[in-house]
């Protein structure tokens, strides 16, 4: 795992819509996790790990 997605990853921990959006910039998978994190944490937080960690 290179420092960057690293880096991601932690950011994704403390602030997922933060790390959603540096990964993708401002689209629908940042308003799907910024809804997720506004309902419930935990799936915003799985939702930004999984978009950091994909590909």
């Amino acid at each position: 795992m290179d420092t960057n997605k690293l880096l991601l990853v932690i950011i994704a921990i403390l602030l997922p819509p933060v790390a959603v959006f540096l990964k993708k910039g401002a689209g629908k998978d940042l308003l799907i996790n910024i809804l997720l994190c506004i309902f419930f944490f935990v799936p915003g937080l799985i939702h930004a790990i999984w978009v950091v960690l994909q590909e």
